[in-house]
Protein backbone atom coordinates (compact mmCIF):
# COMPACT_ATOMS: atom_id res chain seq x y z
CA UNK A 1 0.00 0.00 0.00
CA UNK A 2 1.72 3.50 -1.17
CA UNK A 3 0.62 7.11 -0.48
CA UNK A 4 0.23 10.01 2.70
CA UNK A 5 -3.08 9.73 2.91
CA UNK A 6 -3.73 7.50 4.46
CA UNK A 7 -6.78 6.22 6.83
CA UNK A 8 -9.50 3.84 7.81
CA UNK A 9 -11.85 1.97 5.53
CA UNK A 10 -14.96 0.43 6.89
CA UNK A 11 -16.09 -2.10 3.79
CA UNK A 12 -18.81 -4.74 3.57
CA UNK A 13 -18.68 -7.45 1.28
CA UNK A 14 -21.56 -9.82 0.59
CA UNK A 15 -20.79 -13.09 -0.51
CA UNK A 16 -21.61 -16.51 -1.09
CA UNK A 17 -21.41 -18.88 1.77
CA UNK A 18 -19.37 -21.07 0.21
CA UNK A 19 -15.63 -23.03 1.82
CA UNK A 20 -12.78 -20.78 0.72
CA UNK A 21 -14.57 -18.00 0.17
CA UNK A 22 -12.81 -16.34 3.30
CA UNK A 23 -9.47 -17.59 2.22
CA UNK A 24 -9.62 -15.78 -1.34
CA UNK A 25 -10.87 -12.83 -0.06
CA UNK A 26 -8.05 -12.45 2.91
CA UNK A 27 -5.66 -13.68 0.54
CA UNK A 28 -6.04 -11.18 -1.80
CA UNK A 29 -5.29 -8.11 0.42
CA UNK A 30 -2.05 -10.19 1.73
CA UNK A 31 -1.65 -9.99 -2.00
CA UNK A 32 -1.84 -6.38 -2.29
CA UNK A 33 0.25 -5.97 0.78
CA UNK A 34 -3.06 -4.63 3.25
CA UNK A 35 -3.11 -5.78 6.54
CA UNK A 36 -6.67 -6.53 7.94
CA UNK A 37 -7.17 -4.31 11.20
CA UNK A 38 -10.24 -5.94 11.74
CA UNK A 39 -12.46 -8.82 10.29
CA UNK A 40 -16.18 -10.35 11.38
CA UNK A 41 -17.64 -12.44 8.74
CA UNK A 42 -21.22 -13.94 9.31
CA UNK A 43 -24.72 -15.28 8.39
CA UNK A 44 -27.51 -12.68 6.72
CA UNK A 45 -30.64 -12.86 6.69
CA UNK A 46 -30.83 -14.10 2.52
CA UNK A 47 -29.44 -18.07 2.97
CA UNK A 48 -27.07 -18.71 1.62
CA UNK A 49 -25.48 -15.29 1.82
CA UNK A 50 -22.58 -14.09 4.42
CA UNK A 51 -21.90 -10.60 5.45
CA UNK A 52 -17.49 -9.55 5.79
CA UNK A 53 -17.25 -6.51 7.30
CA UNK A 54 -13.35 -5.60 7.46
CA UNK A 55 -11.54 -2.20 8.46
CA UNK A 56 -7.92 -1.33 6.55
CA UNK A 57 -6.03 1.40 6.54
CA UNK A 58 -4.70 2.91 2.41
CA UNK A 59 -5.48 5.43 0.45
CA UNK A 60 -8.73 6.36 -2.06
CA UNK A 61 -6.91 4.92 -4.80
CA UNK A 62 -5.54 2.04 -3.11
CA UNK A 63 -9.04 0.87 -1.69
CA UNK A 64 -10.77 1.45 -5.08
CA UNK A 65 -8.11 -1.12 -6.46
CA UNK A 66 -9.09 -3.67 -4.09
CA UNK A 67 -12.49 -3.09 -4.65
CA UNK A 68 -12.31 -3.78 -8.46
CA UNK A 69 -10.20 -7.02 -7.35
CA UNK A 70 -12.57 -8.04 -5.05
CA UNK A 71 -15.16 -8.14 -7.65
CA UNK A 72 -13.37 -10.00 -9.55
CA UNK A 73 -13.45 -12.91 -6.95
CA UNK A 74 -16.20 -15.50 -7.62
CA UNK A 75 -18.39 -15.67 -5.20
CA UNK A 76 -18.40 -12.49 -4.33
CA UNK A 77 -21.68 -10.20 -4.46
CA UNK A 78 -21.37 -6.78 -3.72
CA UNK A 79 -18.94 -4.15 -2.20
CA UNK A 80 -19.77 -1.33 -0.33
CA UNK A 81 -17.11 0.93 1.18
CA UNK A 82 -19.66 2.47 4.06
CA UNK A 83 -16.64 5.14 5.15
CA UNK A 84 -18.48 7.98 4.98
CA UNK A 85 -21.55 6.80 5.64
CA UNK A 86 -23.80 7.48 8.02
CA UNK A 87 -23.47 4.33 9.83
CA UNK A 88 -24.08 2.01 13.32
CA UNK A 89 -21.10 -0.06 13.93
CA UNK A 90 -20.06 -1.91 17.02
CA UNK A 91 -17.43 -4.18 18.46
CA UNK A 92 -17.70 -6.76 21.58
CA UNK A 93 -15.15 -7.57 23.66
CA UNK A 94 -14.76 -10.24 26.39
CA UNK A 95 -11.96 -9.45 29.03
CA UNK A 96 -10.69 -11.87 31.30
CA UNK A 97 -9.58 -9.09 35.09
CA UNK A 98 -7.90 -10.23 37.81
CA UNK A 99 -10.23 -8.80 40.55
CA UNK A 100 -9.67 -9.79 44.73
CA UNK A 101 -12.26 -9.13 47.22
CA UNK A 102 -10.28 -5.09 47.66
CA UNK A 103 -11.19 -4.04 43.87
CA UNK A 104 -14.37 -6.05 42.84
CA UNK A 105 -16.57 -3.43 43.61
CA UNK A 106 -14.36 -0.94 41.95
CA UNK A 107 -13.96 -3.22 38.82
CA UNK A 108 -18.11 -3.17 38.64
CA UNK A 109 -18.66 0.31 39.03
CA UNK A 110 -16.43 1.12 36.19
CA UNK A 111 -18.19 -2.04 34.19
CA UNK A 112 -22.18 -0.03 34.76
CA UNK A 113 -20.31 3.13 33.86
CA UNK A 114 -19.43 1.76 30.57
CA UNK A 115 -22.62 -0.12 30.29
CA UNK A 116 -20.57 -3.98 30.09
CA UNK A 117 -21.90 -6.90 31.86
CA UNK A 118 -20.19 -9.27 34.40
CA UNK A 119 -20.88 -12.72 32.42
CA UNK A 120 -18.70 -14.80 34.68
CA UNK A 121 -17.19 -14.84 38.03
CA UNK A 122 -14.42 -17.15 39.35
CA UNK A 123 -12.27 -16.71 42.87
CA UNK A 124 -9.68 -14.54 41.30
CA UNK A 125 -11.44 -13.17 38.18
CA UNK A 126 -13.90 -11.69 36.21
CA UNK A 127 -14.94 -11.98 32.71
CA UNK A 128 -16.61 -8.55 30.84
CA UNK A 129 -18.44 -7.72 28.24
CA UNK A 130 -18.88 -5.12 26.13
CA UNK A 131 -20.53 -3.84 23.52
CA UNK A 132 -19.63 -0.46 21.65
CA UNK A 133 -17.54 1.75 19.31
CA UNK A 134 -14.16 0.83 19.08
CA UNK A 135 -13.23 4.21 21.31
CA UNK A 136 -15.55 2.99 23.80
CA UNK A 137 -13.91 0.05 23.98
CA UNK A 138 -10.68 0.95 23.88
CA UNK A 139 -11.47 3.78 26.92
CA UNK A 140 -12.86 0.54 29.01
CA UNK A 141 -9.04 -1.62 28.64
CA UNK A 142 -7.08 1.45 29.45
CA UNK A 143 -8.86 1.72 32.82
CA UNK A 144 -9.34 -1.83 33.54
CA UNK A 145 -5.43 -2.65 32.57
CA UNK A 146 -4.87 -1.39 36.12
CA UNK A 147 -6.33 -3.87 37.89
CA UNK A 148 -4.69 -7.06 35.42
CA UNK A 149 -6.53 -8.27 32.03
CA UNK A 150 -5.64 -11.70 32.56
CA UNK A 151 -7.39 -12.52 28.69
CA UNK A 152 -9.11 -10.42 25.63
CA UNK A 153 -10.68 -11.64 23.01
CA UNK A 154 -12.35 -8.51 20.46
CA UNK A 155 -14.70 -9.75 17.72
CA UNK A 156 -13.86 -6.93 15.32
CA UNK A 157 -15.94 -3.85 13.85
CA UNK A 158 -19.43 -4.64 12.38
CA UNK A 159 -21.03 -1.56 11.27
CA UNK A 160 -24.77 -1.43 8.84
CA UNK A 161 -25.86 1.90 6.95
CA UNK A 162 -28.28 3.87 8.58
CA UNK A 163 -31.73 4.54 7.19
CA UNK A 164 -33.38 3.03 4.08
CA UNK A 165 -31.69 -0.23 4.32
CA UNK A 166 -30.05 0.56 0.84
CA UNK A 167 -27.93 -2.69 1.33
CA UNK A 168 -31.31 -4.98 1.63
CA UNK A 169 -32.44 -3.68 -1.41
CA UNK A 170 -28.98 -4.13 -3.24
CA UNK A 171 -29.17 -8.12 -2.10
CA UNK A 172 -32.35 -8.29 -3.02
CA UNK A 173 -31.36 -8.30 -6.49
CA UNK A 174 -28.33 -10.38 -6.13
CA UNK A 175 -29.30 -14.26 -7.06
CA UNK A 176 -27.28 -16.70 -5.14
CA UNK A 177 -25.08 -19.51 -6.33
CA UNK A 178 -24.72 -17.92 -10.09
CA UNK A 179 -20.90 -17.82 -10.32
CA UNK A 180 -21.17 -13.70 -10.42
CA UNK A 181 -18.14 -12.39 -10.86
CA UNK A 182 -19.33 -8.52 -9.89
Amino acid sequence: MQGEDQKRYTMIAWVEDKPGVLNRVSGLFGRRNFNIESLTVGKTEKPGVSRMTFVVRGNKRDIQQVRMQLYKLINVLEIQDVTSDPRVEYEMALIRVKAESHNRGEIMQLVDIYRANIVDVDLDSVIIRIVAREDRVNALLRLLNQFGIKEMVRTGRVAMVRGSAISQEKMEMVPVGNGQTG
